[in-house]
């Protein structure tokens, strides 16, 4: 699949890390930055009609608001955020200028531990 917004190649491979790791659990996976966004995967059995640019502005903001809340704490860095609903999760991981988020079906957060690492490498390399 051709991108708009990412070199080529870098869509292949963040869509391929997050299948390996999450499977056929994987539901969907969307690159984004502050004022764009991309749907890089979307499993067949899913609608296509998702409302994106609502999840990326609460997923910016919300990545903004985190950082800044959890800066000056004993947690630790800030890493990514999993969201449970009824039918699945969303993780979301940013970087300062771009950001992914997928959803899956359930899994155990060391899958999301996992990919996350593997899209941190990706999108620090480009």
């Amino acid at each position: 699949m051709a991108s708009q917004l990412l070199p080529e190649g870098i869509t292949d491979t963040i869509v391929r890390l997050c299948r390996t790791g999450l499977g056929d659990h994987l539901r969907s996976v969307t690159y984004f930055t502050r004022d764009d966004y991309e749907q890089l995967y979307l499993r067949e059995d899913l609608s296509q009609d998702a409302d994106l640019m609502t999840f990326i502005g609460n997923e910016w903001y919300g990545f903004q608001v985190t950082e800044e809340s959890y800066q000056e704490t004993e947690l630790g860095r800030y890493k990514y955020t999993i969201r449970v609903f009824e039918n699945g999760y969303l993780v979301r991981f940013t970087t300062g200028h771009d950001g992914v988020f997928l959803t899956s079906d359930g899994l155990t957060t060391r899958r999301f531990d996992e990919v996350t690492a593997a899209l941190r490498a990706v999108l620090k390399e480009r």
